[in-house]
């Protein structure tokens, strides 16, 4: 489903913005960008963690550019559709993506007639955030920790089910390493979306989901969800009170996504560097970042090569755990 939100400009900068584009030279348009809407491809659902934190930083991206980003939901396929739009986009600083590392690094190891490639068809502008994680189950579930789940897990085997945003995304992934490091056999229940296999959970159709925190943390405050771990390090300070998976009954499991700024490939470096700039400026927000730390995201800021180290560092890293896991897109 799709789900447009306008960040507008008044009527006068909509005006002037667009007699700048008029007859400009590319050189020129680099200069004056933006001078028109940007559209904010997320082949997520709305609510999703990135979802939240695309709105969030891109708000004050728009106020700090004058301009106007229109945030387009387009989930379907675990992001590879979105992605594919993305892809497809002329390379104008225009038409940006706004990814998780599910749909850079894990879809391509799980799905290699993807119709995109995600180092040759995109260009890299920002990690703009780390997603963390946790572990959720219904409200009144008589699971409280880690500890409880592994037992329900191992007393019936594979009748034990939870709930992911797709084949192949985060949430599938983060379930299955966990399933594969304690021996544990589950049943896997696939939805449209991480929004609603998060409902899924509230609503007893499955019986627990690794999710982004941003994703759960409405549901969580409104005592429908249970977070019963979180899969970080280190607790985090936000929920104290919470502790990590490793600490709580399985050592060493760690777990979190990204949010990361995308192009078309071919996107000019000045636009590129434009971008990254302004996302660094939005980052450095009090109120931003206050926003993103409540929500259970990490502010980063990457820069474009930064991002483009870690992606293939990420996707060399995820082909050697699937073929360990033996985890497919089933």
């Amino acid at each position: 489903m799709k789900r447009r939100h306008w960040l507008l400009m008044t009527a006068t900068q909509s005006l002037v913005a667009l007699g700048a584009s008029v007859g400009t030279t590319p050189a020129a348009a680099q200069a004056a960008y933006p001078n028109k809407p940007i559209k904010l491809i997320v082949p997520l659902a709305a609510g999703s963690a990135v979802d939240n934190a695309a709105r969030i930083v891109m708000q004050k991206v728009a106020l700090n550019t004058g301009g106007a980003i229109a945030v387009e939901n387009m989930a379907g396929a675990s992001g590879a559709i979105g992605a594919d739009r993305v892809a497809k986009s002329a390379p104008d600083g225009y038409t940006l993506g706004g990814f998780n590392d599910s749909i850079m690094t894990m879809l391509p190891n799980l799905n290699p007639k993807l119709p995109w490639d995600i180092v040759r068809d995109f260009t890299p502008i920002a990690l703009v955030a780390t997603v963390e994680w946790g572990l959720v189950v219904p409200a009144d579930s008589p699971i409280s920790s880690v500890a409880d789940f592994i037992a329900a897990a191992r007393q019936a085997p594979g009748r034990v089910n939870y709930g992911s945003g797709g084949n192949g995304s985060p949430q599938h992934i983060a379930m299955a390493l966990f399933a594969n490091q304690a021996g544990l056999q589950l049943t896997h229940v696939p939805y449209k979306g991480a929004t609603q296999a998060a409902v899924g959970v509230a609503g007893h159709e499955v019986q627990a989901a690794f999710q982004g925190i941003a994703t759960v943390n409405s549901l969580v405050k409104a005592n429908r969800l249970k977070l019963i771990a979180v899969c970080t390090p280190k607790r985090l300070a936000q929920f104290p009170d919470i502790p990590t998976v490793s600490e709580s009954g399985l050592n060493g499991y760690e777990f979190n996504s990204w949010f990361a700024l995308m192009a078309p490939a071919g996107t000019p470096k000045p636009i590129a560097q434009r971008l990254h700039q302004e996302v660094v400026k939005a980052l450095g927000d009090t109120g931003v970042r206050e926003q993103l730390l409540a929500q259970g995201l990490s502010p980063r800021g990457a820069s474009p090569e930064e991002l483009s180290t870690a992606l293939g560092q990420q996707l060399a890293r995820y082909e050697a755990l699937f073929r360990q896991a033996g985890i497919r897109a089933d």
